[in-house]
């Protein structure tokens, strides 16, 4: 596994760390739960090259009491840090029983999803949809923390529409339920992730809760992050698109936010590598279908090497044409070697420019 900046986390200097019950966090920074992202290995890397937390994707309760493999391979959690295992489900019985399962198996804190807007989620009364009854949605709460040791998070948008912003009032009584943070993700359901999020309607969240918030939406900057802290008030911060095809810019921003420079993306020979050893990572995880399971993270990979070099939009698509129809992992493995060494080739005389 890369090291890279690995030993350079640092706690932010201006305020005290961040303690969700007995963990305490190296930095404001946090790594998003995404479906079909944030697998076992690519938590690994970026929690190696220095994101302050990451939580894995979002596992469906009664599909791990059931024992489905999909499910059992989510809650990996080995090398990643404090291990955060995200539950979604509708019925406290499932909810309670997959939380213990997934503590048994490590987690180390349990995160309850009401943020999902997906609609195969949201039409089986999960995810975001929690949110149009939150009667509803404080018994899975309820259900959850008792069930388990561990300290329990809520992750929650700011309602299901414009017309019903509850956030405030979820996260209230969430922390009454014995929450111990929560996350906004500063849109509502029905938005989907059209528009803006609206960082500062978190403030309304922070304001109700004496336990840490978390803001997320559309931080993938510098600028980002810190308009994000300004406008929200939270106490750290949650990226998650920002970190596709750049595993290490999490903790490039939790640096910077301790007080270091904004740091470039790293030089193309140590993108190459991360990829590699992100990829033979998830072959090793995900088996016959790591091939098409890792796919995106590679055309990711190349859209961040391709920025660096900065490539012609040509360029790009015919490597990214050549790598992602790879039917091979040894054929995928030498195409993308090609493609960094022709990005390679342009980045001196590009990166002067």
């Amino acid at each position: 596994m890369p090291t890279l900046y690995a030993n350079h986390v640092s706690l932010d200097t201006h305020r005290p760390p961040i303690a969700i019950g007995n963990v305490m966090l190296p930095n404001r920074v946090i790594l998003a739960p995404m479906s079909g992202v944030t697998d076992a290995p690519f938590r690994r890397l970026a929690a190696s090259l220095g994101a302050g937390l990451v939580v894995s994707e979002m596992i469906a309760s009664p599909s791990l009491v059931e024992g489905r493999r999909d499910a059992r391979l989510r809650i990996e959690g080995q090398g990643v840090g404090p291990h955060v295992v995200q539950l979604a489900g509708c019925e406290p019985r499932w909810m309670a029983e997959g939380a213990r399962i997934a503590e048994d198996n490590g987690a180390a804190i349990i995160d309850i999803n009401m943020g999902c807007p997906a609609k195969h989620v949201t039409n089986g009364a999960s995810g975001s949809a929690l949110m149009r009854n939150l009667d509803h949605a404080l018994t899975l709460v309820e259900a959850t923390v008792k069930a388990v040791c561990v300290p329990v998070t809520l992750k929650m948008r700011l309602g299901w529409d414009e017309r019903s912003i509850n956030a405030p009032a979820l996260a209230q009584r969430a922390e009454q339920a014995g929450v111990r943070m929560i996350t906004v993700h500063g849109r509502t359901r029905c938005q989907f992730y059209q528009g803006k999020a609206d960082w500062a309607a978190i403030r309304a969240v922070k304001d109700k809760v004496t336990i840490p918030v978390t803001a997320n939406g559309d931080i993938e900057s510098f600028d980002e992050a810190d308009a994000a802290f300004r406008a929200s008030g939270a106490d750290a911060i949650m990226i998650g698109r920002g970190a596709q095809g750049r595993p290490w810019f999490p903790g490039q921003v939790a640096r910077y936010l301790a007080g270091g420079r904004r740091e470039p993306s790293p030089p193309l020979n140590v993108q190459h590598t991360l990829i590699v050893t992100l990829y033979r990572d998830m072959l090793d995880h995900h088996g016959r279908v790591g091939l098409r399971h890792a796919r995106k993270h590679l055309g990711w990979a190349l859209d961040a090497a391709a920025a660096t070099a900065k490539a012609p939009v040509e360029l790009l698509k015919h490597w990214r044409g050549q790598v992602l129809t790879a039917e091979t992992a040894n054929d995928a493995q030498h195409r993308l070697g090609e493609a960094y060494a022709a990005f390679s080739e342009l980045a001196p005389t590009r990166l002067a420019a």
